[in-house]
């Protein structure tokens, strides 16, 4: 395994999708001698390199350009194929060694398909000219830090920022102050919010979806709909919200990235937008390989998470699509991002995390905890980054209905364990199995809730809707 190239598997490289010239091509032959040995070079033709650590993030099999997924095993692994290194792992790693881990922060754009598999090097060469070359030679040999940079991102960074991303690290506020939801006032109002998930049916009925969202309503600030989970396709969640806003609940649109595409995403949300939906939860969504055969395509997404998220803030913000076309009304959109507290080092998870805010998240529901104490230094490391007061932090919980859930969620789903102590009490249960669980998930909320910087619970209820009344009802959270 190389340290420049960690995830040690060599992929091929794109090919153009027009024909280049002659010494375009001569070149690109050249470019992919030397970066595909060294960093497993696809010729993608959007590098990355100086921003991640100088190690390729397209060895990454989900495509992540901002960071990891939150299926990142124990042991660091990629949980596509648990015998590589989550090469994100590897990138922040090198990064926080060598002292560049905030570079990590820029929210980087999505592939400019027409640019894969042509060079680069002519690119930067162009930019080295317009700015100057001796400028930039000259810069390589300064001991001045400040200006170093000031050159190299005249150069690099306008190539990898163009001008329909301008991407940066920096924080974004809404500048919107009013709440564009009920779930975005309560938050904002400092109230403790219980929110709740219904599982979407497997057919077209829509009779038992309807019974379920009537039956937590009254429980719950809103009810999210899962969109096609553990690649598993079920009614859409585009259709639950609308039913949803039908029946008068307040419904979080989950949009996954690994079943939309830019031009897909804009056009959804400004639609659902003016049917009443607000509420949108911007998650990149399990692989392929977890669902069902025959597996559906793995290749990797058009745009990730904070890609998505950095798209709807602008929309809502600056009026604008992604190719720069102005609207005459921008949506109202109350946007969130799932975090997986657990998934890596705390320090190198708020990094991700601190990025999915800049880029536009003020919520997070976070993945399912059964250790509320590890929370602690995560959240630690958020208020370090002053990230705390610009986010509302919404922990997800599940109650557990018996020993094969609980072992199934421990042992399947990416980026969930469960202590061996919880593991313990519901195979002892035998068949009070589903008495303990709710036992637990009372003794989870009791404990969360007097976390500093959480703002509320999100209970996953994994089909077994019925025991939310009495979820919310004993753990004294019930508001009128």
């Amino acid at each position: 395994m190389s340290g420049i190239k960690p995830a040690r598997r060599w992929q091929p490289a794109f090919y153009p999708f027009k024909r280049e010239k002659l010494s375009r091509r001569v070149l690109a032959k050249t470019e992919l001698l030397v970066k595909g040995p060294l960093f497993g070079c696809r010729m993608c033709g959007n590098c990355l390199l100086q921003e991640t650590a100088f190690i390729c993030p397209m060895e990454c099999p989900k495509g992540m350009r901002n960071g990891p997924c939150g299926g990142v095993t124990p042991e660091n692994n990629c949980y596509i194929d648990e015998t590589r290194k989550c090469v994100w792992y590897a990138i922040y790693k090198r990064a926080l060694k060598t002292g560049r881990q905030e570079m990590l922060l820029e929210v980087l754009p999505p592939l400019d398909w027409d640019k894969a598999g042509t060079e680069t090097w002519g690119e930067v060469a162009r930019q080295v000219k317009k700015v100057g070359t001796e400028k930039f030679v000259n810069s390589l040999f300064t001991v001045d830090k400040k200006k170093k940079s000031e050159v190299w991102d005249s150069v690099f960074r306008t190539i990898r920022q163009p001008d329909w991303w301008k991407g940066d690290s920096e924080y974004h506020p809404p500048l919107d102050a009013e709440p564009a939801s009920r779930l975005a006032r309560e938050l904002k109002e400092g109230k403790f919010v219980i929110a709740t998930e219904v599982t979407p049916p497997l057919g077209a009925s829509t009779g038992k979806l309807t019974r379920d969202i009537e039956s937590v309503m009254p429980y719950v600030t809103a009810i999210n709909f899962t969109d096609s989970s553990s690649a598993r396709p079920k009614m859409s969640s585009i259709a639950c919200s609308c039913i949803a806003i039908k029946l008068g609940a307040e419904p979080v649109l989950q949009i996954t990235a690994r079943d939309t595409t830019r031009s897909g995403l804009q056009g959804d949300i400004v639609g659902l937008n003016g049917m009443g939906i607000y509420n949108v939860l911007c998650i990149s969504g399990d692989s392929p390989i977890i669902g069902p055969t025959p597996v559906s395509s793995m290749n990797f997404p058009d745009i990730d998470s904070v890609q998505m998220l950095w798209i709807l803030r602008r929309m809502r913000d600056e009026g604008i699509y992604l190719d720069g076309r102005r609207m005459k009304e921008s949506p109202k959109l109350f946007l969130g991002a799932a975090t997986s507290p657990f998934a890596s080092d705390p320090e190198l998870q708020a990094i991700k995390d601190t990025k999915k805010v800049n880029a536009g998240a003020q919520f997070f529901q976070t993945n399912l905890i059964f250790e509320p104490d590890r929370l602690d230094p995560w959240l630690e490391q958020l208020y370090k980054r002053n990230i705390l007061d610009k986010v509302y932090i919404m922990i997800g919980i599940a109650p557990l209905k018996g020993y094969k859930v609980a072992e199934y969620l421990h042992r399947r789903v990416p980026g969930v364990r469960l202590p061996e102590s919880i593991l313990n009490r519901m195979q002892k249960a035998g068949e009070g199995a589903p008495e303990e669980g709710v036992q637990i998930t009372l003794e989870l909320i009791e404990s969360i809730k007097k976390k500093q910087g959480v703002n509320g619970i999100h209970i996953m209820t994994l089909g077994w809707e019925s025991v939310v009344k009495r979820i919310v009802n004993e753990s004294g959270l019930h508001q009128t």
